[in-house]
C-alpha cells in the first residue's frame, strides 16, 4: 500500500510559518515535522512556482507569502472548535487582507465548521482554502449524514428538494436549544457565492444575481456528507455589518426581522403551484419574520388555491407579517389581485406588489 503524500502538511507548516521564520523556513519546518530539507525543498519550489511563496537573497533565500494562499486539513470532528480552526490554521495565512474580507470569511468558517461539528454526525471535518491575487476561496466538508436529508427528517418534508426551500429562508436548525438557524442564510449572504453539495442536490446563492438556485446532480461526487464552498472578491466592499443591516429590523434592534422566499422552490419537479398545500408548504415558519418578500421570478404562473391561501388566508391569520411579491409576471399578478380583493372585502390590509 502506498504511503500516504504529507503535502497539504507540508504546505499549511510552510505557510503558516513564513511569515515568523522567512530566514530559516526550510529548516525550520523539517524540523517539526520530521521530514529531510530535501523534501521540504521540493514543495518549497512547488510554491513559489505556484505564487505561493515568494523568495529573495539568492544563496541564502529569505521567504515571504506570496500572492496566493492556500491550506487543506482534515479534523476529527469529537472535540473540535471552529475558533481554533480560524485562529490557529487560516487567520495567520489571510492577515494582509481588508479587514472586511477577513471579517466575512471568519463568519463563514466558523459557522459551516460548528454546523458541521454540532450537525452532521459525521467523524471528520475538512477544511480547505485556497486565495489568489483576486479571490478567496473557502470549503468545508464532513462525512456525516447529509444536510438535506436531515432537514427533510426533521421538518417531516415529502422530498429532500424542499430542504433547500426551507434554508433559502433563514431561523432554519435542527437543534433550536444550540442554534438560531441564522447561519446559512446570513453566511450565504456575505459571500459573492455560495454552494451545498449534499447527495444529489446541489444549492447555489450568487451575488451577482441576488439568486437561489437548485440543482439535481446525475452522479453525485459524493454520497453522504456535505461539501460547503464559499467564494468572495479579494477587494470585496462588503461587509457583515450590512449584510447584518439588510436584514435586520434595525438600526437599534437586530432582529433578524426580513427574510426573501424563491417561491420557485416550493415546486417539486415539474409541478404547478396550484394547491393550498404548496402554499402552506411554501409558508411554513415564515410568521417569525415581520417582513417577507416573495420573489415570483421563473414562475410562469399559480392557481387560485394557491394565491388565496398567501395573499388572504395567511395575510388575515397574520397582520403583524408583511408580505411583498416581487418578479411575478402579469399572470401571476392578476391571480396575487384575486386574492387581494377577497382578503379587502373583509377589511383585511393588502400586501404589496413590487
Amino acid at each position: 500500500m502506498a504511503r500516504p503524500s504529507r503535502s497539504d502538511e507540508i504546505d499549511a507548516a510552510l505557510l503558516r510559518a513564513v511569515g515568523e521564520h522567512p530566514r530559516d523556513l526550510v529548516s525550520m519546518v523539517a524540523a517539526q515535522l520530521g521530514l529531510s530539507r530535501a523534501r521540504i525543498n521540493t514543495q518549497v519550489r512547488a510554491l513559489v512556482e505556484g505564487g505561493y511563496l515568494q523568495t529573495s537573497g539568492g544563496t541564502r533565500p529569505v521567504y515571504a507569502p506570496g500572492p496566493h494562499r492556500k491550506f487543506s486539513r482534515r479534523y476529527p470532528r469529537a472535540g473540535l472548535a471552529e475558533d481554533r480552526v480560524w485562529n490557529q490554521d487560516l487567520q495567520p495565512l489571510l492577515d494582509d487582507l481588508p479587514r472586511n474580507v477577513q471579517d466575512i470569511a471568519q463568519h463563514g468558517v466558523t459557522e459551516m465548521v460548528n454546523n458541521a461539528v454540532d450537525h452532521s454526525d459525521g467523524r471528520t471535518v475538512h477544511v480547505q482554502m485556497d486565495c489568489d491575487a483576486e479571490r478567496l476561496l473557502l470549503a468545508v466538508d464532513d462525512d456525516g449524514i447529509g444536510i438535506f436529508r436531515k432537514i427533510t427528517r426533521a421538518l417531516d418534508l415529502p422530498d429532500e428538494r424542499l430542504a433547500l426551500l426551507e434554508l433559502s429562508k433563514g431561523k432554519l436548525t435542527t437543534d433550536p436549544t444550540r442554534h438560531s438557524g441564522e447561519g446559512i442564510f446570513f453566511t450565504s449572504r456575505a459571500f459573492d457565492r455560495f454552494q451545498i453539495q449534499s447527495g444529489g442536490l446541489y444549492f447555489d446563492h450568487d451575488h451577482r444575481h441576488d439568486d437561489d438556485w437548485l440543482d439535481e446532480v446525475e452522479t453525485p461526487p459524493m454520497d453522504h456528507g456535505t461539501a460547503v464552498y464559499m467564494e468572495l472578491a479579494r477587494d470585496s466592499a462588503r461587509s457583515i455589518r450590512e449584510v447584518f443591516d439588510e436584514f435586520s429590523s434595525g438600526p437599534d434592534d437586530y432582529d433578524f426581522a426580513k427574510t426573501v422566499v424563491p417561491v420557485r422552490l416550493a415546486k417539486v419537479g415539474d409541478e404547478n403551484l396550484v394547491s393550498c398545500s404548496q402554499a402552506k408548504r411554501l409558508l411554513q415558519r415564515v410568521e417569525r419574520f415581520r417582513s417577507v418578500v416573495l420573489d415570483f421570478d421563473q414562475v410562469g404562473g399559480i392557481g387560485q388555491a394557491f394565491a388565496d391561501e398567501i395573499f388572504r388566508v395567511f395575510a388575515n391569520a397574520h397582520p403583524e407579517v408583511e408580505l411583498m411579491a416581487v418578479n411575478a409576471v402579469p399572470a401571476v399578478q392578476q391571480m396575487i389581485r384575486r386574492a387581494e380583493v377577497a382578503r379587502d372585502a373583509q377589511g383585511g390590509q393588502l400586501p404589496l406588489l413590487g
